[in-house]
């Protein structure tokens, strides 16, 4: 018999996913919720898990083998179905449900479920914390308490996990433009350089410093300039891959990493950023205006072996770049 499925499935997994949360690595604040479960009531099985489109994942588990279950023999499908309460399975073996599940029928041989749903603040069922046993059990109406109480707290950690996640990327993320600022795109370098060292990969990074941004400040004011360089990042983000790195480092210098990329590559990435970058802009006033770009260009080998080396050898070319455009 196939399961039950939310009929606001569409939202339940809207709101299940911006949590970001499938698929990671084990967090002790969930394996600390799935501890006190199984001790809490003295079960071998303990979970906390998350019902994605098609399984039940387990961010936390103890006493099961499997990382997830097929949706369709997850006994917490049907837990998520009554967001308020908990559902309390005594004997799986003597409800109709669940008789003729695999998890009852073979090992494990599962006879006792108790699931309480983890419920967001949308009312959406996520998942639940759970617990099971090999035998039947009664339970009573203030276990069920503390099992709610457990999938509150479960909540919370996952909320706790969201904002955190949230003000780690505002500290990475440059205000204006909403590219990745300069301690991102260090963080970044920083990373690939370790991986070019082990791997010996080739990669290039662009050293972007706009022309005449200065005359845009001057002439139609800095309210003008924020709105250039909000259309030169969109630009500049149409041009780059998803797998590289762009970055605003402040004023009107931007850096891209390119993974994976020749310094042939970079140039001419560099010659379509030029021609994407010296369009005209219109601004919001009506008024039309325009700036340039230079570029300078490094790409990691053997004699650069330090982030700070191989920007330095980017920052060099670009003040030639500049030098030759008679820009200083």
């Amino acid at each position: 018999m196939a399961c039950p499925i939310p009929e606001n499935e569409a939202q339940r997994l809207e709101a299940l996913r911006s949590y970001e949360i499938l698929d990671t690595p084990p967090e002790v604040d969930f394996d600390a919720l799935t501890r006190v479960a199984a001790h809490t009531f003295d079960t071998p099985a303990a979970v906390v898990g998350l019902m994605d489109a098609g399984r039940l994942w387990f961010k936390s588990r103890l006493g099961v083998d499997e990382p997830q279950l097929d949706r369709q023999i997850a006994f917490c499908a049907y837990a998520i179905m009554e967001p308020e309460k908990t559902l309390i399975v005594k004997d799986l073996k003597s409800d109709p449900r669940f008789e003729d599940n695999p998890l009852v029928t073979q090992p494990p041989n599962l006879r006792f479920y108790a699931g309480a749903p983890i419920v967001a603040r949308s009312g959406h069922a996520l998942g639940t914390i759970a617990i099971a046993d090999v035998k039947p059990r009664s339970f009573s109406n203030a276990q069920s308490g503390v099992l709610r109480d457990l999938s509150t707290l479960v909540m919370t950690a996952l909320e706790s996990r969201r904002r955190a996640m949230q003000l780690a990327r505002l500290a990475m993320t440059d205000y204006l433009t909403g590219l990745a600022n300069r301690a991102e795109f260090d963080r970044t370098l920083e990373a690939e350089m370790a991986h070019a060292t082990r791997t010996a990969e080739t990669f290039s990074v662009l050293y972007l410093d706009l022309d005449g941004f200065k005359l845009v400040n001057d002439g139609f004011g800095h309210a003008a300039g924020d709105e250039v360089l909000c259309e030169v990042a969109r630009r500049l983000s149409q041009q780059v891959r998803a797998e590289d790195e762009l970055a605003r480092f402040g004023g009107d210098e931007f850096g891209v990493i390119l993974r994976d990329a020749s310094q042939d590559s970079a140039h001419k990435l560099a010659e379509r950023i030029a021609e994407a970058v010296s369009e005209p802009i219109m601004l919001s006033s009506g008024e039309m205006t325009a700036v340039g770009v230079s570029a300078g260009i490094a790409t990691y080998a053997d004699a650069i072996d330090t982030a700070t080396a191989l920007l330095a050898e980017a920052d060099r070319d670009l003040y030639q770049a500049k030098h030759l455009k008679g820009i200083r």
